[in-house]
């Protein structure tokens, strides 16, 4: 099979990913689960090989792990990681891209996540596990900000997933590894290059977390990503990358600075055609949230988000609730997916 069969076999069939490794079944995984079908090592291995570039297998053949993106001749672009495991034998990871950056419609996005992009500086931070959607969440936030006002975009993502077109807005996307070294390197020299907008595609470590604030702090819109799980939990993973001499002044800094959170899980629908929705947790860090974490009392933020749906806040449990309310999911989905079972069971 060729590689663009396959890829728009597992698109008909409303895929997410596909997963090749040779000397095992192909895998493409629907609606959250893996199916899997049989090929032959050698076709697998070739349409591994068929991805990369002569540099790509260069430094393959010296066990470096691959991030990049591509696009089929059909126009569909897809995520790669390709690697080596089980003694040596390779294995892709591909991602299926949408075609279009989605609306916030499209998405079910909360209207209190589409105000923030009129946000003209601050940070703003999507988070949840791997293969939850952020990168469609911030690619639509962006082509929102893109749509809307007229401004300099720079993206730095590893790699670059969603093609944007410029349209208002001025759109600079730089790949790690392609056009720069590392987020590092990027966000430094993003700085002198006059946006107005920055988009970190993973903010990783220290000195990347840093640096954004840095950023947001010196008046610009920042949005990165974290693979957290819930927005007091995000805060604290902020906080924790600091040394303890740091972490004082870095709450003060994020108690300033953070304009949001958007914290989000895939959840297997009623209407099996529909796949699958997300989940927002949206906490809006207003006077409350911000002294909360100046006064080290995280753990009170859910209580924050709790008391403040009407401002468009909204816990985990409560998106989960009003998506089984409106037979979206189940309420046994719902409580599979809750970080709180007790408290969804007396919400319902």
């Amino acid at each position: 099979m060729e590689l663009d069969k396959l890829v728009n076999f597992a698109r008909s069939k409303n895929a997410s990913d596909i997963h090749l490794t040779v000397g095992a079944p192909t895998a493409i995984r629907i609606n959250g689960e893996l199916k899997k079908f049989d090929m032959k090592d050698d076709d697998t291995y070739r349409l591994i090989l068929s991805m990369l570039t002569a540099d790509q297998e260069r430094k393959l053949g010296e066990n470096i792990d691959l991030d990049f993106s591509f696009t089929c001749s059909s126009g569909g672009r897809q995520r790669v990681n390709v690697y080596h495991q089980n003694g040596g034998k390779l294995a892709a990871a591909i991602r299926l891209l949408n075609e279009h950056v989605p609306s916030f419609k499209d998405i079910m996005l909360p209207n209190a996540a589409i105000e923030m992009t009129k946000e003209l500086k601050g940070l703003i931070l999507v988070t949840g596990p791997t293969g939850s959607g952020k990168s469609t969440t911030l690619a639509t936030m962006v082509d929102h900000i893109n749509n809307m006002r007229p401004c300099h975009i720079l993206t730095i993502e590893d790699p670059v997933e969603y093609i944007y077109e410029p349209k208002l807005a001025t759109i600079h996307q730089r790949e790690i590894g392609t056009d720069v070294s590392d987020f590092n390197a990027a966000l430094r020299s993003g700085l002198r290059e006059n946006p107005d907008v920055i988009l970190v595609g993973e903010m990783r470590d220290y000195e990347t977390i840093r640096l954004a604030i840095t950023a947001a702090e010196t008046g610009h819109l920042v949005l990165g990503t974290l693979h957290t799980t819930g927005a007091a939990q995000t805060i604290n993973r902020i906080i924790d990358v600091f040394p303890s001499e740091e972490q004082n002044q870095i709450r003060s800094q994020i108690s300033a600075n953070l304009r949001g959170v958007i914290s989000q899980m895939l959840i297997p629908c009623v209407n099996t055609d529909r796949g699958r929705v997300a989940a927002f947790e949206i906490l809006i860090n207003n006077d409350a949230c911000a002294n909360n974490i100046r006064t080290e009392k995280i753990h009170q933020i859910e209580q924050v988000m709790a008391s403040n749906v009407s401002a468009g806040m909204r816990t985990m449990n409560e998106s989960l609730k009003r998506l089984a309310r409106d037979n979206v999911i189940t309420r046994d989905v719902a409580m599979t997916f809750s970080p709180d079972k007790d408290e969804l069971r007396k919400m319902f």
